[in-house]
This record gives C-alpha cells, sequence and structure tokens, in this order.
C-alpha cells in the first residue's frame, strides 16, 4: 500500500480486510502480478497531471497493481460467466489493486479464463505490453508488408509490439541493447540494431511507422526515417508534452505524422491475446520473479529503465 506519493520506498506491506465481491463482481486470489511503468507513474504521481485521476493531494488507489493471473475464489449472485474455482487473467485497469493477495473486479472487467499452455506468473506479463502495443498498431493502421521500427523492443511495451507487428506482417526492425538481440530475433524481428553501437536514427530506411515504445527518442530525431505520410508514435509525452501537442497537427509535418495513442483496456482484446498464446503466436516476456515481500527492490529495478520484458510479482 501506499497512502502518499513519492519513491518505491514509501510502500508498505500491510493486512487489511478480504474484499467482498458485489453481485455483478469476482473476489480474485491473485497468484501472480506484475510492476509495470504505470504503476510508478501512479506511485510517483508523474507526469503531475496523473492526479487529475489519482488524486490532487494523495492517492485514491492505494494499492496498485494493473495486471494480474489467479483464481476466482467468490462470484457475485448475477455473474454468469465465471465461477469459483475459475482461473483467470487480465488487467484491472484504473481499479488497480493486484498488488494484493485478493481484488474484486466487475465480470465484465478486461479478464478471461487463463490460456492453457501458460502458467499463472506468465499469464500475469501478457496484458499491459499488449494492450499498449496494440494501441500503436491499431492508431498506425499497421497493414502486411509496411515497415515498422520499434525502439525499445526489449522492453514489456516493445517485445509486444514487436510480436504483434510480426503477427500482421510487418517487416520489423528492432532497436535493443546486446544482450537482447537474440531474444528480440526470437520474437519475429527481421533486423536488429544494437543501440549501444549504433545510432539508429541514422540507420537509413524508410518505415511506414516508428513505434519508440520507451519514449527516449523524438518525432525530430526519427522523422528521416519515415516515408512521406509515415507515423511517428511514442508512449511517452515528450519534452514538453509536444507528442500529444503536436498529434493534433493535421495532415502532419512535412507529410509526416505523429501518433499518440491511449490504449482503452478491454476484455475483446484479452480474448484475442488469449488466442495468440494458445496458438503459439505470442509468448510473454519476464525480466524477474520476485515475492510481494520484495515489491520496493522491484519498482526500484523497475524504475531504471533496465528491465527485459515484464517484471512478476507472485503472491
Amino acid at each position: 500500500m501506499h497512502t502518499k506519493y513519492g519513491s518505491p520506498d514509501v510502500l508498505r506491506l500491510m493486512e487489511v480486510d478480504r474484499p467482498v465481491p458485489k453481485d455483478d463482481e469476482v473476489l480474485i486470489r491473485v497468484r501472480a502480478t506484475t510492476v509495470n511503468r504505470t504503476d510508478c507513474g501512479f506511485l510517483r504521481a508523474e507526469p503531475f497531471f496523473v492526479r487529475v485521476v489519482s488524486g490532487v493531494l494523495r492517492p485514491k488507489a492505494t494499492i496498485l497493481g494493473s495486471e494480474l493471473a489467479g483464481e476466482v475464489e467468490a462470484a457475485g449472485k448475477d455473474v454468469t460467466s465465471f465461477k469459483r474455482g475459475d482461473q483467470v487473467f487480465g488487467l484491472t485497469g484504473m481499479h488497480f489493486g493486484a498488488h494484493a493477495e485478493y481484488v474484486c473486479l466487475p465480470e465484465d472487467a478486461a479478464i478471461a479464463t487463463r490460456p492453457a499452455n501458460m502458467d499463472y506468473e506468465e499469464a500475469a506479463a501478457v496484458c499491459d505490453g499488449a494492450m499498449l502495443a496494440i494501441a500503436f498498431i491499431r492508431w498506425a493502421d499497421l497493414q502486411a508488408g509496411q515497415r515498422v521500427l520499434v525502439n525499445g523492443a526489449d522492453g514489456s511495451i516493445g517485445s509486444a509490439a514487436v510480436q504483434l507487428a510480426t503477427y500482421y506482417g510487418a517487416r520489423v526492425t528492432a532497436v535493443c541493447n546486446t544482450k537482447n538481440l537474440e531474444l528480440v530475433r526470437s520474437l519475429g524481428a527481421d533486423t536488429v540494431i544494437d543501440y549501444t553501437r549504433e545510432d539508429f536514427t541514422r540507420s537509413g530506411g524508410a518505415y511506414d511507422a516508428v513505434f519508440d515504445t520507451v519514449g527516449k527518442s523524438s518525432f525530430r530525431r526519427c522523422s528521416d526515417l519515415l516515408k512521406p505520410g509515415g507515423i511517428y508514435l511514442s508512449s511517452e509525452l515528450g519534452f514538453l508534452a509536444q507528442n500529444p501537442l503536436l498529434s493534433l497537427w493535421t495532415p502532419g509535418i512535412g507529410g509526416k505524422r505523429i501518433k499518440f495513442p491511449i490504449p482503452k483496456v478491454s476484455k475483446k482484446d484479452v480474448l484475442f491475446f488469449k488466442e495468440l498464446v494458445e496458438a503459439g503466436k505470442y509468448k510473454a516476456v519476464i525480466d524477474r520473479r520476485l515475492p510481494l515481500e520484495r515489491i520496493v527492490e522491484a519498482y526500484r529495478y523497475v524504475e531504471t529503465g533496465q528491465k527485459t520484458g515484464n517484471l512478476v510479482i507472485t503472491t
């Protein structure tokens, strides 16, 4: 729990009452969750405007965690699609609450039965990165045969973007660090650039889209990589919040456009991700697995920006 904004040091392990599901809710025993950039942002209330959602002076959601896998412990009397004992996975959205042993979610929340070929820890690491990555792909209207560059291809969003872009038939150039070159190739990337040895913005090529999944570059630096009509998308606001502001500029700058995707958490997408997993078309990339008792350490590690894929917390 955190009752004030700040660094991971404000987090405390506490005993609280087990939540009771409403008539349209399920009570989930959380077996695994993750710590991701969204959790870190809401912990610190950064950027500042997240306080509009999370609480101006102190956090409304004192238990973070937006991604989970677990078991249905109880179901409200109006619930028809889940029953006690069902193994589920998905997202809590702005409800948060997954960094706990139990959480209640509405039946129509972005949850589904767990993929048959994944354990709890793997399933917990599927949806957050994939939900953000699919937003990139939809905003770019990515088509088979198009060329896309993914910066930060070894992160949670980036590893998802490589796999999803490949699934849709795109030709993928992936940017990552030296130790993850082979990992990213195994996810489907056609070409891999080691950013520790080469500035990808000077690598040439004409891309239909550039996905900056770590927000470490800018439209200005990536513009020369884009074809006329090409699209730059970033997961971060950029300097002086330029990315959402420039995304309003139509039709674009020099015929090239900026999009700032805002993902929508949806049960339909969770079911789609489950289909991909069970068909062997998508896998979760996991960096570390830590117990709930080490969650402060987990947040500190995620904040270094060096995480490969996902960091899973077992409860």
